[in-house]
């Protein structure tokens, strides 16, 4: 029985040792250089008797990335990847809740990293590997529902809140993956996911499992599809998992009618809704692809649901978000009490291994979040309520009709309007404020009151330093006062409406 995704990589290196297992912009590491770098990064990582602790991942997006996480599993702790240019506050945030003893880094960004380490130890990825000497390590302790990583999303109260996912989640998820959609050793993925966006876990954990070639595609690609679909050929990339943002530049720009990636066969997006109008015409150009929509929370190791594209639709149908991966059980309940019927709305609801072990170091909201199935009386088991809201088609399929709070899903990234607000009124120029989402044109719109602001040029360069680009809101719109409910409460479906065209 298999307990750790480790297993993955050793089977594979006794395979495929000389194999390219990661490409990325410095050049390629194969399966045995990937091996042997983890190993030394684990010795560099471990304490003897410390199993299970977090260790913060600071690098860029690369093949060193891959090796830290690859060592810090087999040092028996678990990885949580910090993204090198997200605000310092985020950052140190996200450190706090973690409280974690041991960063790893490298020698470009050790300076920037030793800012806010405050005193923990740092592991720099350079010294790690130049050991000459390892020790081998013991995963004997190791079970499956040890936690394998932690990914933080943006949280409702301002605090960033850190998923931990188990190794079983993972390597139930990745079975699941190979044996359905046939994936193997020569299959190349090009990867569009950062490292701390759960998508990227499908990604790197079929290069290990299958042997399969991980090619990181430069970020400066996305902004020039003719050059993404260049280097798509030039890379004979044949698998990609990407958020549906991709594909609709794509598809906007008409690339594919002058230039197609040759090699291309699987062409998997999950993040946010995937237009059909956008799908139907890679389906145009490329119609011996196979296309799959697939669903899900980080809170359920990637994803629960999926849906291989196999009929024509119409450019304003909705496409299905299909049905649940092996060894998920998805329910649609309403009110959390009752089983949707056919055609009836209700929240979508997930059970199995493939859940969460929950929010690191936040014990109340996981109560809240992973709750006891209300359709099982007799014994304990957990559900995690996602707050999508769903419903079941003729056709047994599910559907994705919205969210019922305020977390939204753009590009690709789930956003907490909350920790936006919290960003802006901490900055001090702004009085009050209500975050809000445009869904048609896609931008997040802020609702403010201020006396002290002059310029939203200022409001911006401060939430710079404090929030992700993709968080900063797009439009700004100055009020005199706040519109108020009967609760005295911000009247966010007012400011809903009005963004979204309705007031």
């Amino acid at each position: 029985m298999q307990k750790s995704v480790i297993e993955y990589l050793e089977c594979t290196v006794d395979r495929f040792p000389d194999k390219v297992a990661v490409s990325d912009a410095e050049g390629q590491m194969t399966f045995e250089e990937l091996w042997n770098s983890a190993r030394k990064l684990a010795q560099a990582v471990g304490i003897d008797g410390v199993t299970n602790h977090p260790v913060a991942v600071f690098l860029p997006k690369g093949g060193k990335m891959v090796t830290a996480f690859a060592g810090i599993n087999m040092s028996c702790n678990f990885y949580v990847p910090i993204d090198v240019k997200m605000p310092a506050a985020r950052v140190l945030a996200i450190l706090d809740v973690l409280e974690a003893e041991i960063l790893v880094t490298d020698r470009l960004h050790y300076e920037q990293l030793s800012a806010f380490c405050g005193g923990r130890r740092v592991v720099v990825y350079e010294d790690a590997i130049a050991e000459k000497t390892v020790k081998d390590f013991d995963l004997s302790k190791q079970i499956d529902t040890d936690p394998v990583y932690a990914i933080f999303t943006s949280g409702s109260t301002g605090t960033p809140k850190g998923v931990v996912i188990s190794h079983r989640g993972v390597i139930d998820y990745i079975d699941w993956a190979v044996s359905t959609f046939g994936i193997t050793y020569e299959t190349v993925i090009g990867n569009q996911a950062p490292f701390y966006f759960d998508n990227s876990t499908l990604d790197i954990y079929l290069m290990y499992a299958t042997g399969a070639t991980l090619n990181l595609i430069p970020e400066t690609c996305f902004a020039f599809p003719a050059k993404l679909v260049d280097y798509l050929n030039e890379n004979k990339i044949t698998f990609v998992f990407w958020v549906p943002f991709v594909l609709v530049n794509v598809a906007n720009l008409n690339i594919l009618a002058s230039k197609k990636p040759e090699c291309l066969r699987d062409v998997f997006f999950a993040g946010e809704v995937m237009p059909n109008k956008h799908l139907n015409y890679w389906r145009k150009y490329l119609p011996e692809c196979r296309y799959v929509n697939l669903y899900g929370p980080t809170e359920i190791t990637v994803d629960c649901t999926y849906y291989q594209v196999d009929r024509i639709f119409a450019d304003d149908e909705p496409l299905p978000i299909g049905f649940p991966c092996r060894n998920s059980d998805v329910l649609v309940l309403v009110d959390r009490g009752r089983e949707a019927d056919v055609g009836e709305v209700g929240e979508l609801c997930v059970r199995g291994s493939s859940l969460a072990l929950g929010y690191y170091n936040d014990w109340e909201r996981t109560q809240s979040s992973f709750v006891q199935n209300p359709l099982n009386k007799h014994y304990p088991e957990l559900i995690y309520c996602t707050g999508d809201v769903v419903y079941r088609n003729q056709r047994g399929e599910l559907m994705y009709v919205g969210r019922i709070d305020s977390q939204i899903k753009h590009n690709g990234y789930r956003i907490e309007l909350g920790e936006v607000e919290t960003a802006v009124l901490g900055c001090r120029l702004v009085d009050n404020c209500c975050a809000v989402y445009d869904y048609e044109h896609k931008r997040i719109i802020l609702f403010y009151q201020s006396e002290k602001l002059a310029d939203v040029k200022d409001l911006r360069s401060v939430l710079a330093s404090k929030l992700p680009r993709y968080m900063i809101p797009a439009e700004y719109r100055k009020v005199v006062v706040l519109k108020q409910n009967a609760s005295g409460k911000i009247d966010r479906k007012y400011y809903k409406d009005l963004a979204n065209g309705k007031n």
